[in-house]
This record gives structure tokens, sequence and C-alpha cells, in this order.
């Protein structure tokens, strides 16, 4: 369902626009309420008044500018206009609309008495205009095709993306079922930490680090459903072993091919072509492919869950594995931008059948904060955030929400002292810019923070204090932020030594 953003006139509007662009690239619905001024007064110079139609440019899909308030102006119009605006909002593929809203002083609410011709309509809750709900199929021409190259793959593999919602996760387990190939799910399918008898290749990243183990493992047909998958090792691995088919479902005509791999596109309702497409019987897979890839996923499994010492400090990737160890089952789990996202879909455990959210659509840190409080409102379930330290500073104010949230909403804060992502990148080797405009370090902790705001507070050092805190926040029922100090260069160290421990550890097998 769409959310709506209320805001008054002038810069207050363009405080949207992080959000506005997220929610155009993800296709999420959202409606932008600005207020304006009366026409008379643009391009005056009067107070609180900027140019407001048309400021999202391309990353709203409709606009519309309503005239002030008026006797004159007809009650049908105002109803026709928000039932459009709605709509533009929720078909596919959603996305961001705005209702620009002039008014007149004085802006007190005046004692009107609605039309007669209205009675009918204010007695019931239906919308004025019934817009009739749109599903995306696939032709019968193009599920032949897909039909035919499924049954003739031998080394597929199902890559699934970002799902919207229980529906498409649903549709999507049924299909993986009846194809019986690989499955590698990305971390914002909602199927990554779920444990079952889906042939779920939970470490397909972690195992792709090894050239020589996946010699031989090159799928001939990629069948993609749903959003960009997060792992660069998968992305590299199809460009440097491009499949003889790929097949690319989504529910919207946008081009998702960062590497110009091109392939077959579908546009289609994944619940429709799953369906569709359920009545063709898979090919002969090669089973002892299948089964080597998820041989491998388990060892790095194996390797990775093996108990933490309760003494040792607690750290980034050691964090992603507690909490994905942790969590009550069912609850929600939403990852900032950066380092925390990634180390939950490398690093993380199946099993809590955790639902996921992120912010992947331009992978911004704008608003984590009030997006994982959103996130839980919206589930009306208890939600978990892993967000960095930069990630959260830029968005402190949003912790007001939490103080008083329906769901409790644990922050876990990854408190390395700046932008810890860029250690990873080439530039970490440019020592006499790297600190000051890179890494941007700062001396902040957030114990005052959570007092600020009225919010339990935990500061651990070990795992074991992580696994004690994040625990009695878990039972408390109440919102808390938690926060884990560390140090960029070890969190560098520590990724490196594992990845080097899971090479060694499938290669040698």
């Amino acid at each position: 369902r769409p959310a709506a953003l209320i805001c008054t006139s002038g810069s207050a509007a363009a405080n949207y626009y992080p959000a506005i662009i997220e929610a155009e690239r993800e296709q999420l619905p959202l409606i932008i309420l600005s207020a304006d001024r009366p026409p008379e007064l643009r391009d005056t110079g009067a107070n609180q008044t900027i140019v407001q139609p048309g400021m999202y440019g391309r990353y709203v899909k409709w606009h519309f500018d309503l005239p002030c308030p008026s006797e004159a102006l007809p009650p049908v119009m105002v109803l026709t206009t928000v039932d459009q605006l709605v709509y533009q909002a929720r078909n596919a593929p959603g996305g961001p609309v705005q209702l620009n809203c002039m008014f007149r002083e004085p802006l007190g609410p005046a004692e009107i008495a609605p039309p007669a011709d209205l009675q009918g309509w204010r007695a019931h809750d239906r919308p004025y205009t019934v817009y009739a709900e749109r599903v995306s199929r696939p032709s019968a021409e193009d599920i032949d095709r897909v039909g035919a190259l499924l049954s003739d793959a031998r080394k597929g593999v199902l890559a699934v993306g970002r799902l919207a919602g229980p529906a498409e996760r649903e549709a999507v387990c049924e299909l993986a079922d009846r194809l019986g190939w690989p499955v590698f799910a990305d971390i914002t399918s909602g199927l990554r930490l779920v444990k079952g008898k889906l042939p779920l290749v939970h470490f397909f990243d972690q195992v792709l680090l090894s050239d020589k183990v996946t010699a031989g493992l090159q799928p001939d047909l990629v069948l993609h459903l749903g959003g960009q998958i997060l792992s660069k090792r998968w992305q590299a691995f199809l460009e440097k072993h491009p499949p003889q088919h790929l097949l690319q479902v989504q529910h919207h005509p946008r081009r998702h091919d960062p590497a110009h791999l091109g392939g077959f596109r579908l546009e289609s309702d994944i619940p429709a072509f799953c369906e569709a497409i359920g009545f063709f019987a898979p090919g002969s897979a090669d089973e002892t492919r299948r089964q080597k890839w998820l041989r491998l996923s388990q060892q790095v499994e194996t390797m990775i869950a093996n108990p933490l010492p309760s003494d040792e400090p607690v750290s980034e990737i050691s964090a992603a594995m507690l909490i994905s160890r942790e969590i009550a089952p069912g609850s929600g789990l939403y990852l900032a931008a950066s380092m925390p996202v990634r180390d939950m879909d490398m690093y993380g455990l199946p099993g809590s059948g955790a639902i996921v959210g992120a912010n992947r659509g331009a992978s911004g840190i704008d608003g984590t904060i009030a997006s994982a409080a959103g996130f839980s409102f919206g589930l009306a379930r208890p939600v978990t955030l892993m967000i960095g330290d930069l990630a959260a500073l830029h968005d402190l104010n949003s912790l007001a929400l939490l103080a008083n949230a329906t769901q409790p909403v644990i922050v876990v804060v990854l408190n390395n002292r700046g932008g810890g992502i860029f250690s990873f990148l080439p530039v970490a080797a440019e020592t006499d810019v790297f600190e000051t405009y890179f890494a941007t370090p700062h001396n902040y902790e957030f114990r005052q923070a959570a007092a600020m705001f009225g919010l339990p507070y935990h500061r651990t050092v070990t795992n074991g204090d992580f696994i004690t805190s994040y625990r009695e926040a878990q039972q408390s029922g109440k919102s808390a932020i938690i926060e884990i100090i560390s140090d960029r260069e070890v969190n560098l160290r520590l990724h490196r030594q594992l990845q080097q421990q899971i090479i060694e550890t499938l290669e040698n097998r």
C-alpha cells in the first residue's frame, strides 16, 4: 500500500527527494502531498515560496498542480484527481506521485456544506473512481519460448533478487521446487535466511571466491526472477562465463543489465509467470552438478556456523552471524546500505526466516532509521536494524520515531568511526587523502543519542556481551540501541582472513 508524505511549502518538499528516488528505483508506491502558496505569489520573492510543480522531475510517475480551494472548484474534480493519484502510484510498476496543493490565506478551516450529489459517496468508504487492477501476464508465445528453453536446460540456475512480498516468495518457492535447480537467493529476496527443502545455495557468494572449485559449474541457463543480485562475485561470474541463455523476469520494463549481457527479458507479474511456466516439465538437470553446489555451500555454512568464542571481541562479521542466529523467528530485519547488507548477505546463517528489508534502489544511507521504523509499522512485527555509524548519524532525529513505536526496533550500530566500506577499495592506499576525504573519521558514540530520545542503550565488547544484550533487548519488547565499536583496519583484516579460510576449506576437501 502507498505511504503518504505531507509537508509545507518551500524546502520542506526538497527533503523528500532521497525517499522519492529510492521509491522510483524500487517501484514502490509513494504519495507526496506538498502544500504550496497561491499562483499569484510564485516568482515574486514571497516567503517560503519556490517552484514546486515538476520539482521532482523524472523521479515521479505523475504530478498535478491542484488549484486553491474555492467554491467555484467542483469537488468531483478533486475526487477524480485524488483517485488518479492513488491509481498512478499503485499501478504497476508502482512509484512516487505528487499532488501539489495550493492554498490562499486565510488558512483556517471553513464550514461549507458538501454538495447534495456527494451524499451517496460520503456514506461509504469506496473511491469515487474505481480502477480495475491490471496484472501483467506473459503471452502464450513467450511462455512457449521460455518453456522450451527450460525443458532443454541441463545446467540451469534460478537466481532470485528482491521480491515484493509473500505472494511472490510463495510463487518462486513453488517454481524452484518444481525445477529442482540450484537457487541463488539474494538477501533481499526473503529466501536467503530460510532453511527448508528447497535447493538453496545459501553461500553461493562465498563459493564463488574460488575459481578452482567452481570450474565446470557454469550454468547453461540462468532464470533471474525479481530485482538485482547484490553479489559482485555473481555478476563477475556471469561476465566471465556468459550462459547460453539468460532469462530475466521482472514486473517492470526497465533495463537491469549493468554488464550488458542481453538475453531474453520478460515483463510479467512474477506469480503469473510462475503459474504459467509451471505446466512445463523441467529438463533432466545435472544432479551431480546440483549436489556439488549444495555441498560447497554447506561446507561454508558448517565453517561459519561454528560457535563463536564468547570472550572474543564482537566484530562486524560476528554481529551478522549472531543476529541471524538470535533474531526471533519471523521478525523483521532491516539492513542499511554499505557493509551491513553485504555482511548479512555473505555471513548470515539461515534458519530464522526473518523478513528482510533494505534500501537498495539507489543504495543511499538517507533516512535508514526512519525506513526501519516504517518497515516495523507495516509488518506489525519487531524489527532489528543493522546500521553503520555514518548512516545512523545521518538520520539521528528519526530515533524519535522509535521511542513510542507500536513495535520495537532494535538498532544495532556498527561504529567503526567512519566509512568502513572504503577500506576495501583501492583508494585506501592513497594515505594522504584517504582518512580525511573518504573514511571521514569521527569520535562520536551513541550513548548520549539514546539518552536524548529515551532509549535503552547497550555497549557491547565481546560476542558474549552482544548475545546477552541482544536477547535482553528482544525480550524487553522495547526499542533499544546496541552499539558495537570496531576498528576499520581490523575489520578489513578479518574479512580477508575469513575469505582466505573459506577458499582453503573449499579447495582442500
